[in-house]
């Protein structure tokens, strides 16, 4: 008698939402792609502090969008692209 084979899927069924913000509303440290571009942005928490000058400053005449590929600022490139590409965002690093 023929069994039956199944395959079992190592893969995560639900995938978490990303966190979109603007640039002055980033508040915590991570890894942020900016949508338009596909560049990476590694803020750590030392750029975030109050009451210091800003470490990352970026000027530009039109509104950019980040996604929060991880907490981490210090997350590999290729999981960061990996993440990307999970969310149907261009990675462009």
């Amino acid at each position: 008698m023929a069994q039956e084979a199944r395959n079992t899927s190592v893969e995560s069924t639900q995938r978490k939402r990303l966190l979109e913000v603007s640039w002055q509303d980033i508040d915590e440290p991570g890894a942020y792609v900016e949508l338009g571009t596909g560049d990476l942005y590694r803020i750590p928490k030392e750029a975030l502090l109050q009451g210091a000058s800003p470490l990352v400053r970026k000027e530009s005449s039109g509104a950019s969008r980040l996604m929060q590929v991880s907490k981490n600022p210090f997350i590999t490139n290729l999981e960061a692209k990996m993440i990307c590409c999970e969310h149907n965002i261009e990675p462009n690093f």
